[in-house]
């Protein structure tokens, strides 16, 4: 297992309801920096919260790499307030935001709203996909004070009401959500807002996933899977690899190996062994 640069791949689409795209996203490796911001209040209003949250964010970041990533996304909000008081954008305009702030060991995301973030962790028997994020929204509110199923919330005809985000007048300050982990190998991360989640659900996220070889792949398949399944909203979504990873010739042998009893050296015994008496027999037949 080596520790390298951490690779991503990244896409945002108007969707094919909308004319405008009120989504944006920054990618900076180098400062171990990635977001995904939803805009909201209509055109040229959400495009403009959604650029001021992705530019807060990147210029702190840029003129102080140690300062919080929740401060910078708290600062953000206020500078949504500030602006549309000057008269830049439109009052009431706002934006989500869903950030990663990663190192060669550990990462952390922070969140406001409703765009999310999810950590693929692949295995040979399928892998696992888990929501890092939790909605800051009405259905939400309804599933934790248990009105409503978790399971119900998808088809909730409210499910795309958020009860706070960046920008929201009525808040001096907004709730900063945050996880932070350690990295394990060969994780990727999902950033993405609500237009890829509204038209694909978690088990086809984690199908997809499973049957990507790289996050470019991925981050294709996923958007082409929200466009067939309605493409109503903005979508945008970003793939972040884990910089722990196996020795990609390595990785790339072990995929061969088929899946037999779940233990990967036994699996590997049992398969080399199957190779070696196929290539006896047929020398055996050949020379014989």
């Amino acid at each position: 297992m080596t520790i390298n640069p951490l690779e991503y791949s990244a896409a945002s689409h108007p969707g094919l309801m909308r004319d405008n795209n009120e989504d944006c996203f920054l990618s900076q490796p180098e400062h171990g920096l990635w977001l995904v911001a939803d805009g909201m209040g209509g055109h040229e209003a959400g495009e403009v919260a959604s650029a001021i949250v992705r530019d807060t964010i990147e210029r702190e970041t840029h003129e102080n790499p140690a300062i919080s990533l929740l401060d910078t996304i708290q600062h953000a909000h206020a500078t949504i307030l500030k602006s549309a008081a000057q008269g830049i954008g439109a009052p009431g305009m706002g934006s989500t935001v869903v950030a990663l702030k990663s190192n060669s060991e550990s990462y952390q995301v922070a969140w406001v709203g409703d765009s999310r973030a999810y950590l693929w962790t692949p295995s040979r028997e399928g892998g696992r996909l888990e929501r890092l994020s939790t909605d800051h929204s009405y259905v939400q509110m309804l599933v934790e004070t248990g009105v409503i199923r978790a399971e119900d919330a998808e088809f909730h005809p409210e499910k795309n009401i958020i009860t706070q985000c960046l920008g929201m007048q009525e808040l001096p300050q907004v709730r900063v959500d945050f996880v932070e982990h350690q990295w394990h190998k060969d994780q990727w991360i999902l950033l993405c807002s609500d237009g890829l989640t509204d038209e694909v659900n978690d088990k086809t996220i984690a199908q997809i996933l499973f049957e990507s070889n790289n996050c470019l792949a991925a981050v294709d398949q996923l958007l082409h899977a929200a466009l067939t399944g309605g493409g109503r909203d903005n979508i945008t979504l970003q793939i972040i690899e884990s910089p722990l990873r196996d020795n990609p010739l390595r990785k790339g042998l072990w995929q061969w190996v088929p899946y037999l009893t779940g233990k990967t050296l036994v699996d590997a015994w049992i398969f080399g062994a199957a190779l070696a008496s196929l290539v006896s027999i047929l020398f055996y037949v050949m020379y014989f």
